[in-house]
């Protein structure tokens, strides 16, 4: 409230741009996204929309090749999460331990992060090529070829070693950051009592970190979960669907078979599960937390 004119106006006219944008972009296709979920609705087919209740939701939890995208989301879940965390938690704890040129290392680190997706995904479709690629050049003098994104075996741990490379500099940096917010006293005490370097890192830097790991931990399981590009620009979902994740089954629903409501109902079954997702991270983390 203006405590001159006694008037809340001039703070509604700063509020209302943000307000009026939210509602339009988020609010307003999250409703129709919603109702859309409850219609049968063929964009190509000429009829209109028509309601149908929950059967897209059904049809979903009965759909064989939504359940593999699920299961090869999760997979790549398994595979990036903590390999990420723990890329990103070396790369920070040996950066911190340099005297000088922090700001050269943490640069570097983090370039990969300003790449866009498209860039980033055909320069490593390239190194992953098996006629020229870079990494069959290396190691051509093994005598070893390997197919990486044509083998269902390998395609998917590909994808998910170029995106530990690609996203790791995010969590390199939380992670820097919150060790260097470590009290050095805590160090001098650790020494006192005859600590070496890895027994100062795992029994003073690691705990002292913890909450933000479990915040990284958070951030990289969502974003994981919500992949779509690397495997889309990469390998178009194959071979034999063995990349085809969630996000791109319901967008080939959506945009390839124009099925708009049953894509609507697959979008918020995914929405639901990334919700139970915060809830399980959120327990964990507040059942291991404890009173000073």
């Amino acid at each position: 409230m203006n405590r001159r004119t006694g008037s809340i106006w001039p703070a509604v006219l700063f509020v209302l741009p943000f307000a009026a944008a939210f509602l339009v972009f988020f609010v307003t296709p999250t409703l129709f996204g919603l109702v859309m979920s409850f219609l049968d609705w063929e964009m190509l087919s000429g009829l209109p929309p028509r309601w149908v209740g929950g059967a897209n939701y059904l049809e979903a939890l009965q759909d064989a090749r939504f359940q593999r995208s699920l299961l090869v989301t999760g997979i790549f879940v398994l595979l990036t999460v903590p390999l990420n965390l723990l890329v990103a938690l070396g790369l920070a704890a040996g950066v911190s331990a340099l005297p000088k040129r922090q700001g050269l290392y943490r640069s570097l680190i983090y370039l990969p992060v300003l790449l866009n997706i498209t860039v980033a995904s055909l320069l490593w479709r390239w190194f992953y090529s098996t006629k020229f690629g870079l990494f069959n050049k290396l190691l051509q003098p093994l005598g070893v070829e390997l197919p990486w994104l044509t083998d269902p075996t390998l395609a998917l741990p590909s994808i998910s070693l170029m995106t530990v490379w690609w996203t790791s500099g995010v969590s390199f940096l939380i992670l820097l950051t919150a060790l260097q917010q470590v009290s050095p006293s805590l160090y001098e005490a650790a020494e006192i009592d005859g600590a070496n370097e890895w027994q100062k890192f795992r029994f003073v830097s690691l705990p002292q970190i913890m909450p933000v790991l479990g915040f990284c931990t958070l951030l990289e399981v969502l974003a994981s979960f919500k992949v779509f590009g690397q495997p889309f620009l990469m390998t178009g979902g194959g071979p034999e669907g063995a990349t085809r994740v969630a996000m791109q089954y319901i967008y080939e629903t959506g945009f390839s078979f124009f099925r708009m409501g049953y894509a609507s109902a697959l979008s918020w079954v995914a929405f639901f599960l990334i919700f139970v997702l915060m809830l399980l991270h959120q327990m964990i983390c507040g059942s291991g937390r404890t009173e000073p």
